[in-house]
């Protein structure tokens, strides 16, 4: 993949025990779409195309949703996909580096995966852009992330009868790899924004201020744009390196089997993220990572691929500044000259951007049921 190409974006969770209500969530692409178009339309823009309604078959979206809580998906059955992605957090962990498989730790920020349905590629470095199957699977066998072995995990699937009763009514006629994959790429789809203050008509006057100075002094519509505020392309805006990540050996370690994977030169030497570096190996796309979304803002700090702005006055401040020092930096990236009363209106009209908790029964499996008995001889016994 080009890197010009349009591309786009994808805790520990305490399970609930409280018999999930089926409800159909609110679809960005379809009835947001009204406020999408007025604005893209006062961005100077033509009007923002609505994003197409995503096809999500519903058992199989319930089926995710139950996977996607369970730990048994890890190796040593410690982490869970909802571990990393918590619901009350926008599917963020509140991290600025998020955790990882036993013995390890990552060097990354944990990014939302509020409408990640939308997107045509993942990560913050823009590695994967295949399908959410694909994004899925690398995440469960990653050696640093969730480490399983997927032969195992389809075991472990097949000696639990409940998920031999949801696969069965996803119309899958057994527990699979792929038929996991594809539960859990459903669900993900789902996971969708919902009653923005952007979106009701219902900002601030304050936001609505800050959107007047996001749309024109601000110039942040140079990259967020559409109706999820980004352009799914990579750029460097300078934002600094977090030494956490080479301080600590787990992190480093996990960098390294990272680097190495990719084919960087020098990756024991290394002591810097290169971002999308890795998919075109080009100098000039050095620490550039992908524009983040700015829906959900307000459950998702801190804030970058690294997590080093704990707030978003923090964020506002460093655009102010004219970003980072890098001699790659994007040459759109200036100092604002932003007075207080300035940023802090920005800042209302980010927070406008975001809408309802995610922390409901649409999106968190609240049944404490992943307790099996095992099957004594499993290789010999049917289903």
């Amino acid at each position: 993949m080009a890197l010009d190409a349009p591309i786009q974006e994808p805790g520990v969770h305490c399970l609930h025990n409280k018999k999930p209500k089926r409800r159909t969530p609110t679809l960005l692409g379809t009835v947001l779409t009204g406020a999408f178009l007025v604005g893209g339309a006062a961005f100077g823009q033509e009007a923002v195309t609505p994003e197409p309604a995503l096809e999500v078959n519903a058992a199989r979206a319930e089926l995710g949703k139950r996977l996607f809580y369970d730990f048994r998906l890890s190796g040593d059955t410690s982490l869970s996909c909802g571990s990393c992605h918590q619901p009350d957090k926008a599917f963020t962990d509140g991290l600025a580096l998020s955790a990882a498989y036993t013995g390890a730790a990552h060097f990354r920020n944990t990014p939302t995966l509020a409408n990640v349905g939308f997107r045509d590629a993942w990560m913050h470095d823009g590695r994967l852009g295949t399908n959410l199957n694909d994004t899925a699977r690398e995440m469960i066998t990653e050696t640093y992330l969730m480490n399983m072995d997927m032969r195992i995990m389809q075991e472990r699937l097949k000696q639990d009868r409940k998920y031999i009763e949801m696969f069965q009514a996803a119309g899958m006629s057994e527990p699979s790899n792929g038929g996991a994959r594809n539960a859990l790429m459903d669900f993900m789809k789902t996971i969708q924004s919902r009653n923005a203050p952007y979106d009701t008509g219902q900002m601030s006057a304050a936001a609505q201020r800050g959107q007047t100075i996001f749309e024109g002094k601000g110039r942040c519509t140079a990259c967020h744009i559409g109706a999820r505020f980004t352009d799914d392309k990579p750029h460097n805006i300078g934002v600094p390196d977090n030494p956490d990540i080479w301080s600590d050996p787990e992190r480093h370690s996990a960098f390294v089997t990272y680097a190495k994977f990719f084919g960087v030169p020098n990756y024991m030497n290394l002591r810097e993220d290169l971002g999308a570096y890795i998919r075109t190996h080009r100098d000039e796309t050095r620490r550039s990572f992908l524009t983040p979304t700015l829906r959900e803002l307000k459950w998702t700090a801190p804030y970058m691929h690294n997590g080093m702005f704990q707030t978003l006055e923090e964020v506002v401040d460093f655009y102010d500044a004219g970003g980072g020092d890098d001699p790659l930096k994007d040459a759109r990236i200036q100092p604002l000259g932003l007075v207080s009363s300035e940023k802090s209106d920005l800042v209302a009209f980010l927070e406008a951007l975001s809408g309802d908790s995610f922390d409901i029964d649409a999106y968190v499996w609240r049944e404490d049921d992943y307790d099996y008995a095992l099957i004594e001889d499993w290789r010999n016994v049917s289903n």
